[in-house]
């Protein structure tokens, strides 16, 4: 208990933070406050607010997530994912209605750390993931064409069909200006890393548009003409007036950031982990999240919730600490203090450029088309959830998604179920004769370790498949991982394996597959599995992988 509800900078500073790694966190914090920028300004004017409110978000709330976290890496901030919720909630309620859902949304999120929902929150399936990450993709794109081709219209209505038709009937007075700013900043975001992996390609974009247009006077819409000043300066806080009234009519508005808030925080924090080998405190992670959008809210700012993209710059630039998330805070506010002047020049056709890329890495349209060729079920929830997303409503699309994925998994259960006379199985079934492991198979050489699954490996159990085999403190040579009960594997069960199998690949380890039934190798063969282990690594009996396991020793000698 005492553990688990430890924020992971105090177990840090607690066990020693070494020169090296301070330096390595500083210039990482340093490089992922720049990267910051032109996302926290932009998804602040995608959502509907004014521009720094988004960068209030990512100071206050980067601050508060970096002290309490419990994950070493995690990076907070506004987010894409925020933008459809933040939006609605502002067309109906207004700025103060955003704010009271903000710090309301923060107590629900501690009350669900408090829970330890955590454990449970981070068991999404893959497939609604992807889903939902996909349809707000496509809403951030379809949000960002006034600005893109420098539309001289109206408001741009909510509603996708009807955005879209708006869109059409205004295409003919496209601002080919604007226009052409926002394909060069598109395809400088997309490209610079080519020249430079340290030097953001968004900002970039944002120096050489707002320069263009403030040398040239190019009549293009900027952050000044439509919002006016940025102030340089963060005000006091300040509690919101709260009353049961008020309760009622935002307590949806605030189910909604907080679910949001919790699932995507969680998901960050599972990606670092993939990617550093490192275990962050689910419920610690939330109660951090709960406490930043508190403070958001008193500073006025907007919702916060770890931040994906942000998170892995961080771990690829050398951040192993929360140092590098607080410097990043830091960053963003001497940002705010000295080059506020200089932003509000930013023109908006290039900020709808810099929307438009993330949407593109946001949507991750590999792994959406990869699963649209796994299991058939799958393909049901994957897809309910996209067109739930885009046509009506996020948090009914998980919802829903959740719902499916729930009755799938029942459905399957139930038909992997059989009851069979036990004295027919022993006269026919030579596999029920096993005896106890040790005597099926007397001894293991050394550098060999098997592991067997027993039961489905779904979205429930793929998560806990992951810790205990990733817990493994030790090197061997070759792992074998006996999947002869397992009845079936979802995607989110194969997205957990593929993600083991790279990680020992890293360690130089080889894993073996045995004894998996002729449907888990179909969904293994259309996933690749195959080709990422190599065919012969996938065997159909424990003899013929301890065989293997012991041509792979002799090969490594």
């Amino acid at each position: 208990m005492k553990t688990e509800f430890t924020p992971k900078l105090f177990t840090l500073l607690k066990e020693g933070i070494t020169r090296k790694q301070l330096s390595k966190d500083i210039l990482a914090g340093i490089i992922v406050g720049i990267v910051a920028l032109p996302l926290a300004i932009a998804f602040a004017i995608a959502s509907g607010v004014s521009p720094e409110k988004g960068l209030i978000t990512a100071v206050i709330a980067g601050i508060t997530i970096s002290l309490l976290s419990g994950s070493r890496v995690q990076i907070g901030g506004p987010t894409g994912a925020f933008i459809i919720i933040i939006y609605g909630i502002v067309q109906e309620h207004g700025i103060g209605g955003l704010t009271i859902a903000t710090f309301m949304a923060g107590f629900l999120i501690i009350g669900l750390g408090l829970a330890r929902m955590g454990n449970y929150l981070k068991f999404i399936p893959y497939p609604l993931i992807v889903g939902f990450t996909s349809g707000i993709a496509i809403i951030i794109f379809s949000s960002q064409m006034k600005d893109f081709f420098g539309l001289n219209m109206g408001e741009v209505p909510p509603d996708f069909i009807e955005k879209w038709k708006a869109y059409g009937s205004n295409f003919l007075q496209v601002n080919w200006q604007a226009f052409s700013i926002a394909i060069i900043t598109v395809l400088i975001s997309l490209n610079f890393s080519k020249i430079s992996s340290k030097i953001p390609g968004s900002i970039v974009a944002i120096v050489i548009s707002t320069a263009a247009v403030y040398y040239f006077n190019l009549p293009l819409e900027t952050i000044e003409s439509r919002f006016g000043e940025i102030p340089n300066s963060i005000s006091l806080p300040e509690i919101p007036t709260i009353n049961f009234s008020i309760i009622q009519q935002l307590i949806q508005p605030a189910i909604a950031i907080a679910l949001l808030g919790s699932i995507e925080s969680l998901l960050s924090a599972v990606v670092a982990d993939g990617m550093t080998g490192g275990r962050h405190r689910s419920n610690m992670e939330l109660i951090a999240q709960g406490t930043a959008n508190i403070f958001s809210g008193l500073f006025g700012g907007i919702p916060a919730t770890g931040a994906i993209a942000r998170t892995a710059t961080n771990i690829k630039n050398g951040g192993r600490t929360p140092i590098s998330g607080i410097i990043h805070a830091v960053v963003l506010l001497l940002i705010m203090l000295l080059f506020a002047p200089i932003a509000k020049l930013i023109p908006l056709s290039c900020l709808a450029g810099i929307l438009v890329v993330v949407a593109w890495h946001m949507g991750e349209w590999h792994h959406f088309f990869s699963l649209m060729k796994s299991n058939r079920m799958d393909v049901v929830v994957l897809l309910t959830t996209f067109f739930l997303t885009v046509f009506f409503d996020l948090i009914l699309a998980i919802e829903i998604g959740m719902i499916l994925s729930s009755f799938i998994f029942m459905k399957r259960m139930s038909e992997e179920t059989t009851i069979e006379n036990t004295a027919q199985l022993l006269k026919s079934n030579e596999d029920y004769k096993d005896q106890l492991f040790e005597e099926e198979i007397p001894e293991i050489p050394k550098g060999i370790l098997m592991y067997e699954i027993n039961g489905p490996l779904f979205f429930g159990a793929s998560q806990k498949f992951q810790e205990v085999v990733t817990d493994l403190n030790f090197k061997t040579e070759v792992l074998i991982l006996r999947m002869r009960n397992v009845p079936f594997i979802d995607a989110t069960g194969v997205n957990r394996l593929k993600e083991i199998c790279l990680q020992f690949k890293g360690k130089r380890t080889q894993i073996i597959i045995s004894g998996a039934n002729r449907k888990v190798k179909k969904e293994l063969l259309k996933a690749n599995v195959y080709s990422l282990l190599g065919k012969h690594n996938i065997t159909d009996n424990i003899k013929l992988a301890m065989e293997r396991a012991q041509f792979l020793l002799k090969e490594e000698l």
